[in-house]
């Protein structure tokens, strides 16, 4: 256990980058996503043959798994929609609201009783989203979509703990990354229909960026992840991962100057997803000193 969650801090470091890729890739979201599953593919294909660690799956999992993938890939599609029509950090703070869709999607997948006190936790963490949305309009196209993205996220977390259980993580994460490149190869042409670009080839500084996303952020860390769900709950998880935006939020802060884009009501939301977070690991904490 210390293990596991030693790697999940970790891996809720190396996340706290990705929303910076977003802003300076100059991509629009759907080929940012589309070249970094088509990286990440192929990065971990070699790196599992040359440790000869490429494990067959049996064709009903494989589709299982390789479904799984399609959510990551409109959890990203989502997210990095939300930070480009709106910025870094309001799209990193509304994947806070993944604890509240995990205490609601977890019971109704898992068929369990849903948790009143994670349920009630999780509403501070959706009153601080609320507060944002009401009082800043100029950003509530991103908000909504990293509300999208949030639940995504969550469905993707409870879903991947059900199909990783049986194979190898980095079985399991080619699966995935394979069938969210096929997934969203099959929508890209529709997304360019409605939102066209002037070039499908990324610039020299866009490639170095995609490749730092692909590796470190990607492979390196969905590792880490898969590890991780073997060992803790879903719950844990994302409620751990709530940390996540308050890396992201002071390194936009540092690298784009983002401080003086938000306001008063940015910040008190913030402070209520923060005390909502706080509210959790104490429970999370208890409960372990209880086992």
């Amino acid at each position: 256990m210390k293990e596991a969650l030693l790697k999940l801090h970790l891996s809720v470091l190396i996340a706290g980058g990705t929303g910076v890729f977003g802003r300076v890739i100059t991509l629009n979201e759907g080929l940012l996503v589309w070249y970094r599953l088509l990286l990440a593919t192929l990065m971990f294909y070699v790196v599992l043959f040359v440790l000869d660690k490429l494990r067959k799956v049996h064709r009903r999992d494989a589709v299982r798994i390789a479904a799984t993938g399609v959510l990551l890939a409109l959890h990203w599609l989502f997210f990095y929609g939300s930070i480009k029509a709106s910025n870094v950090s309001i799209g990193v703070v509304c994947l806070s609201l993944m604890s509240f869709f995990t205490a609601l999607f977890d019971p109704l997948i898992n068929r369990h009783r849903v948790s009143a006190s994670e349920v009630l936790f999780s509403l501070i963490g959706v009153a601080g989203i609320v507060l944002i949305f009401h009082f800043d309009t100029r950003y509530r196209v991103g908000i909504l979509m990293g509300i999208l993205s949030s639940a995504l996220a969550s469905l993707f977390t409870i879903c991947n703990k059900r199909v990783a259980s049986d194979y190898p993580s980095g079985t399991v994460l080619l699966y995935e990354m394979g069938g969210g490149f096929a997934g969203l190869s099959l929508l890209l042409p529709f997304y360019l229909h409605f939102f066209p670009v002037t070039s499908l080839v990324p610039s020299a500084a866009d490639w170095g960026s995609l490749l730092a996303l692909a590796s470190l952020c990607t492979v390196c860390l969905y590792i880490l992840q898969i590890q991780v769900l073997k060992r803790i709950s879903a719950f844990t998880f994302n409620l751990t991962y709530n940390l996540e935006p308050i890396y992201s939020i002071i390194l936009a802060m540092i690298i784009f100057g983002e401080a003086k884009d938000l306001n008063a009501s940015f910040y008190a939301g913030l402070g209520m997803i923060f005390l909502s977070v706080v509210m959790q690991t104490l429970r999370v904490v208890r409960q372990m000193k209880k086992r």
